[in-house]
């Protein structure tokens, strides 16, 4: 006899059990909405941009994933990051905004996110993958966050997708070291902005033996004394010489 408080579930023909529905983290939809700073005219592209993979399409379900918005959100952030940078950064060469822009954009920085926001508690997830820890996982993190960024374009434009990552990335934006210039760089943009030719490098010693070489090099620019450097590559004595020739001619009067 069945017991009386409990219901009588249906066994599922194939493995004995019925499926269990996708786990819904929320219904927290005015939530996000608040953490998002938007309020969504069409909230299936918000349910969307909340919708794990392992839970669309599940027991009869039409509703997509976030796969299609992540795809569209990576590209928006990567707009409005790079723009975000020019503005902060009027200074910055190309390559400096390069690596400000990557450390800005990847997994880990949206995964802190999205942490921040929450997102977590707000995804729709099989239960599979609820168990598994799916909704603490950074690369669903970071893929939901760049989702929701998609869903803020296509719902309110790009000025909704800029007043939300502007806000939020605001404070990482300074955060990013940029590492030191490769100085054979430095010096090519120095010639560069002054109308110089290029850096020469020539090598002008070879010692010690094959197996341990030491290598001696001359940087030269047009104008003024060249710059020696030593090192156990061509790359490594080009490097030395080139910082030396820089401290010369940034600090000869004439820079």
């Amino acid at each position: 006899m069945g017991d009386p408080v409990r219901p009588h579930l249906p066994s599922d023909p194939v493995g004995g059990r019925i499926p269990r529905p996708p786990v819904r983290r929320g219904g927290h939809r005015a939530e996000a909405e608040a953490a998002l700073g938007h309020a969504f005219a069409d909230r299936t592209l918000l349910d969307e941009a909340l919708t794990h993979p392992s839970a669309s399409g599940r027991h009869g379900r039409q509703r997509r994933s976030y796969e299609r918005l992540e795809f569209l959100g990576d590209r928006v952030l990567g707009l409005i990051v790079a723009h975000l940078l020019i503005e902060r950064f009027p200074d910055d060469p190309e390559g400096a905004l390069t690596h400000r822009h990557v450390a800005l954009v990847q997994q880990g920085t949206l995964a802190r996110v999205a942490e921040g926001l929450g997102i977590g508690r707000w995804l729709e997830v099989a239960r599979s993958e609820a168990q598994a820890g799916g909704p603490t996982k950074p690369a669903i993190l970071a893929d939901a966050c760049e989702a929701l960024i998609g869903a803020l374009y296509l719902d309110g434009g790009l000025e909704a997708a800029r007043a939300f990552v502007a806000s939020t990335w605001e404070p990482l934006l300074a955060e990013v070291a940029v590492p030191p210039r490769d100085a054979k760089m430095a010096l090519q943009e120095w010639a560069q902005a002054r109308g110089l030719e290029p850096p020469h490098y020539r090598v002008t010693a070879t010692e010690g033996p094959p197996h341990a070489p030491q290598f001696r090099v001359e940087a030269s620019l047009p104008g003024h004394p060249p710059g020696t450097g030593e090192g156990s590559s061509k790359r490594a004595a080009e490097r030395q010489a080139a910082g030396r020739l820089l401290e010369r001619v940034q600090g000869d009067g004439r820079d």
